[in-house]
């Protein structure tokens, strides 16, 4: 009766063993998968910033497009005006006052476009570095909140190891106190 019961803590000791291995498993496959979790994640804030990237050196080409078609278009019709002007110069006489004050303005006009565009590139371009660094604060911050629960599971996986080798040693010298005692017993 006694070795039975004895055969049942030790078949009893070695199925809570082989769980505590099978939950060891899971554990890490847990952790891999959180891993592959949180590469995937930085992955993709990398992959956001460069698209983001991309899209202002896009803008930049494209308004830098429009200003030299801009030049290109009043380059045009300055020369227009001197070509007409060879052929009329009486009239350009009288009206050389109002062309120079049209042009000052097309030059006032321009130079606020190009500022403006200019100005409206920089506050984009401040926006995607405060949003980079949002995402970069942020993803300092989910890192922290990772390794902390992390550090916290190891901690809790040790201290159930602990508890689990206490039992075991406890079990095992029960164990040893009986198959001692039944010897005695037997002599």
């Amino acid at each position: 009766m006694q070795e039975k019961t004895i055969n049942d803590e030790l078949r009893h000791a070695q199925l809570e063993a082989i769980h505590l291995r099978e939950t060891i498993t899971a554990l890490r496959s847990e952790l891999e998968s959180q891993e592959f979790e949180k590469d995937r994640g930085i992955q993709q804030v990398h992959a956001d910033i460069a698209n983001d990237f991309q899209q202002l050196k896009n803008t930049a080409s494209r308004l830098r497009d429009e200003l030299e078609s801009q030049r290109f278009e009043k380059d045009a019709a300055v020369q227009k005006a001197v070509q007409r002007s060879a052929d009329e110069i009486q009239q350009l006489k009288n009206t050389a006052s109002s062309l120079r004050d049209e042009l000052e303005t097309q030059r006032f006009e321009k130079d606020a476009a190009v500022q403006n565009a200019v100005q409206q590139s920089a506050s984009e371009n401040l926006q995607l570095k405060k949003t980079a660094s949002s995402l970069r604060d942020e993803l300092e911050s989910l890192k922290f909140d990772y390794e902390a629960k992390l550090q916290k599971q190891q901690s809790e996986n040790i201290d159930k190891y602990t508890h689990f080798q206490g039992t075991i040693m406890r079990l095992r010298e029960e164990l040893e106190s009986k198959q001692r005692g039944a010897k005695n017993y037997a002599k």
